[in-house]
């Protein structure tokens, strides 16, 4: 089966920037797949070059076997992309918008059966025949989803889809997303709520200054940082000798890692030693949050 991304020694220049360094990556048909990293890092370029809107300095990109340059109608045909910004027509409603977007994909009147199920997924029966200018911020990345989908495209990248968006729609966009993902769709995601990727996505690349530096399955990433993270708020600063152990520390308190459950009884036996007494301590799993900053940095 080919894969629905094939990305070969992509290298991307603005000038003296050096904003993609020799970027690999295949995606095979119906994964769902999460695309990480700081702001920077060169998510959005790469994104940008698969929808052909940039040409890579060198290397090449394919969408379902097609190449991105050489063969971009067939390439931009098989993929839909949610844009991180609120970028719509101003002068049509939501079916309009809709129905010119399958349009250009070269589908007509029998697509709307398709639009019409789109619509109701995504929870925008109400605004179907709202102009785009008169929705909310909320109503208006719906309705960007939608656009993505218009032409029911096998491969869907998300870029930052749930940014600034009430739980309402995370909660009915990802119930369709995860839908079409069973029926064969694949689907890319870059977000900055690591949650959503730890939950959603099978498998995940964090990127950082244009490299892919980790690329695995969820839970070999996760399998990365063993052990359990220690959430303290004391009557009085940590002990010197505990500080090596400090993964982060706010006004709630300090977070420690620890790399062995057996690490704890030493812990309270510092703290007891030291005459720090204990407000408030959770135990809890390392998440996909930990494994990214112990990669990336940030």
């Amino acid at each position: 089966m080919i894969p629905a991304i094939n990305i070969q020694q992509v290298h991307q220049h603005f000038g003296d920037l050096h904003a993609l360094k020799g970027i690999d990556l295949r995606i095979e048909q119906g994964e769902f797949f999460a695309l990480l990293g700081p702001n920077g890092a060169g998510k959005s370029t790469l994104i940008n070059l698969l929808a052909g809107l940039l040409r890579p300095s060198s290397g090449t990109l394919e969408v379902m076997g097609f190449d991105v340059n050489a063969q971009y109608s067939q390439a931009r045909h098989a993929l839909g992309v949610v844009p991180q910004e609120l970028v719509f027509d101003p002068f049509f409603n939501v079916r309009e918008m809709l129905r010119f977007q399958a349009g250009y994909f070269g589908h007509g009147r029998e697509n709307d059966a398709w639009v019409d199920e789109v619509i109701e997924s995504l929870g925008l029966t109400d605004k179907a025949h709202t102009n785009m200018r008169r929705l909310s911020g909320g109503m208006k990345r719906r309705a960007l989803i939608a656009q993505a989908l218009a032409h029911k495209p096998p491969v869907i990248v998300l870029d930052e889809p749930t940014a600034g968006v009430d739980v309402e729609l995370r909660q009915t966009m990802w119930d369709f997303i995860r839908r079409l993902n069973r029926e064969g769709h694949t689907i890319i995601l870059t977000t900055h709520y690591l949650e959503e990727a730890e939950k959603l996505c099978s498998r995940i690349a964090m990127m950082k200054l244009g490299q892919i530096v980790a690329l695995d399955s969820t839970q070999n990433l996760l399998n990365r940082l063993p052990g359990k993270k220690l959430q303290l708020k004391l009557s009085a600063a940590l002990p010197f000798s505990l500080q090596g152990l400090v993964r982060e520390q706010n006004d709630d308190g300090y977070t420690l890692a620890l790399s062995a459950p057996a690490q704890l009884e030493s812990i309270l036996a510092e703290l007891r030693v030291a005459n720090v007494a204990i407000e408030d301590m959770q135990l809890i799993e390392v998440d996909l949050e930990d494994v990214f900053v112990d990669l990336v940095g940030q």
